[in-house]
């Protein structure tokens, strides 16, 4: 996120406005607990329109309380000692300081209050949309479950298993090759989980000569939780492999690396 851009974008003048959507409420909520410059900015619009409000609103928080701060600060003048021309307590003007003082406390609890009702509110926000989200992700795995369903009823699908080799003799795999449609869902549900730095890349194999075409990588091995991933395979393939590479994948597979292999029956 570029900080500077996105603080002099306006957004955060209308957050403090209340004038943004819920979803936008949120992202914002969120962007300012991740970035202090962000959560500072914000600070200061709501200082400013507070500023503002005690220079145009008749009556605020804001002015009361500095008012009353004037009258109670006491001034070398008014530390001169003035003789008393009677001891009786001024009960009136000690009732109305004590009001005026029970009135700023009140209004700062209400100013809290306030505060703390419009973050609850945000983090509710925050939480309807990650609900949201989450039902949004179980509508797309029923949908992607039903879809590979469908593809292993198929008898028009090649089944071809992939036998572990030497580097991990329990490893396993599994494609199952649509040449209609040009698909191969590959299954990899038996292949341990990458070390970090490392993702699996799958092979299409001519045998005669041995010339290997590379279908992809599985950099999405850790966040699918099926282990079936589809690639485009428009190769007469005979074989499929799937080998251990760096980040990114190979130009060429690492045969010592070489987790499964299983060849097309004609």
């Amino acid at each position: 996120m570029d900080i500077k851009q996105y603080i002099s974008s306006g957004i955060l003048e209308l957050y403090v406005y209340g004038a943004l959507s819920e979803k936008e409420n949120a992202e914002v909520y969120k962007a300012l607990k991740e970035h202090p410059e962000i959560e500072e900015e914000v600070k200061e619009i709501e200082k400013s329109l507070m500023q503002l409000s005690a220079a145009t609103a008749p009556y605020n928080p804001e002015s009361v309380f500095n008012r009353i701060k004037e009258k109670l600060s006491f001034t070398d003048k008014e530390t001169d000692v003035i003789p008393m021309t009677s001891k009786r307590t001024n009960w009136p003007a000690f009732i109305g300081w004590a009001a005026s003082v029970a009135l700023l406390i009140g209004l700062f609890i209400q100013f809290n209050k306030n505060k703390e009702l419009r973050q609850q509110v945000v983090e509710s926000q925050i939480e309807q949309t990650l609900l949201e989200g989450k039902i949004n992700v179980a509508e797309e795995d029923l949908s992607k479950a039903k879809t590979l369903l469908s593809v292993l009823r198929d008898k028009d699908i090649l089944q071809i298993p992939l036998q572990a080799q030497k580097v991990d003799p329990s490893a396993y795999a599994a494609v199952y090759w649509d040449k209609e449609k040009q698909t191969a869902y590959i299954d990899v549900a038996g292949l341990p989980t990458p070390p970090p730095g490392k993702v699996y890349q799958v092979w299409s194999l001519k045998l005669d000569p041995l010339t290997p075409t590379s279908l992809g990588i599985l950099d999405k091995f850790t966040e699918d939780e099926t282990k079936i991933f589809s690639l485009t395979n428009t190769n007469e393939s005979e074989a499929f492999g799937i080998t251990l590479e760096p980040e990114g994948g190979s130009e060429s597979p690492t045969l010592e690396q070489l987790y499964t292999l299983g060849v097309v029956e004609s």
